[in-house]
């Protein structure tokens, strides 16, 4: 029979890293949403963008998102099963919302979809940890 360790290692500390860069993201996330409100002039699009609609309504959106993240990552640290779920599936979505506004600001958006695939990563394999400490 085997003996489980619910003693988290020292690999949790991923855990508390999705955590916070999902706070960050989402202060990120919104800054650039306030920024498509604000002065949606500021983006430089070419005719192969994929941004389908105004750069306020963009903007609306990721200021939106920007909040669920983070909240969703105040909840994944207090050890929260389906924070770490929904921490997931927004970040793939930030990610994917990102992937279609690279052509507006490529370095802003490429940044946070680097730590899009870092909060995944986190979230999916030591993610489990936090419920343990």
């Amino acid at each position: 029979m085997a003996v489980q360790n619910n003693t988290p290692t020292g690999w949790v500390g991923w855990a508390f890293f999705a955590s916070f860069m999902m706070m960050l993201l989402g202060i990120f996330q919104g800054i650039a949403g306030l920024t498509g409100i604000f002065k949606d002039t500021y983006y430089v699009v070419t005719q192969n963008s994929l941004v389908a609609f105004n750069f306020k309504t963009w903007g609306w959106i990721s200021l939106i998102l920007g909040v669920i993240i983070f909240m969703a990552g105040l909840e994944i640290l207090r050890g929260a099963a389906w924070a770490r779920l929904v921490g997931v599936l927004l970040a793939g979505l930030s990610f994917i919302a990102n992937l279609s506004f690279v052509n507006a600001y490529p370095i802003w958006t490429i940044t946070m979809m680097v730590v899009d695939v870092l909060v995944i990563y986190s979230l999916t394999v030591h993610g489990g940890e936090l419920r343990e400490k």
